[in-house]
């Protein structure tokens, strides 16, 4: 249960109690609408945060199920990119720079070396990128909308969304300053790229890959 804070309290600086959180620590960082790409850059946490606009926004903490299909498929496209394509393959956490103040943490993204100017900093957009939707209606606004939107808008020319909930992956595809949408894949059927030439992913063996514990394949 939480404590219960006077509003005498709440407003004088430097009086939070034993037992409370220490309020004050917050007053050592930017507010919300205030954060720069140096202060975001410059934080120590386990948490996956990306920086929109001045603002910091939590993502969930990854689950097992969803490791096991991230795992799964960076690993599939890892292997072609190494055969086929001069690049890197990369996985969350890893803040992909699209623009001046936006950070964005695609779950796997491929990107060509020339956007990766210092190996000790950020990669300067990306080629392709790749999400595993986690559960709940912000998870997939998110997902669905917001970063499809943004990830388009950042000339990232091939963005796969990988839904547990509906058991598809779709593949979008850059035309213009827009995506158009190269194919939904069910089980049953190979998810194929425009990008990469000859790689693809069998829709059935992404989902089966995080049934090695039973559980509800809606649970990302």
């Amino acid at each position: 249960m939480s404590a219960t804070i006077s509003p005498a309290v709440m407003q004088t600086p430097g009086t939070s109690q034993r037992g409370e959180p220490a309020w004050e620590v917050a007053l050592l960082f930017p507010a919300q609408g205030e954060w720069t790409e140096s202060a975001y850059l410059a934080l120590d946490t386990n948490r996956l945060i990306e920086l929109s606009d001045g603002c910091l926004e939590f993502l969930p903490m990854p689950t097992l199920f969803h490791q096991l299909i991230v795992d799964f498929v960076h690993t599939l496209l890892k292997t072609y990119v190494a055969a086929h394509a001069f690049g890197l393959v990369l996985f969350a956490p890893l803040p992909v720079r699209l623009w001046p103040g936006k950070f964005r943490e695609p779950d796997i993204v491929y990107v060509r070396r020339e956007r990766i100017p210092n190996l000790h900093g950020q990669p300067q957009g990306a080629d392709l990128a790749m999400e595993v939707v986690s559960a709940g209606t912000e998870n997939r606004l998110r997902d669905l909308e917001i970063k499809r939107a943004e990830y388009a808008a950042a000339g990232i020319s091939e963005y796969w969304i990988v839904d547990p909930q509906e058991q598809r992956i779709t593949v979008l595809t850059l035309d213009g300053q827009t995506y158009r949408v190269h194919g939904e894949f069910v089980p049953g059927m190979q998810a194929t790229s425009v990008l990469l030439p000859g790689f693809s992913v069998d829709v059935e063996a992404v989902f089966a890959a995080a049934k090695v514990i039973d559980g509800d394949p809606s649970e990302a």
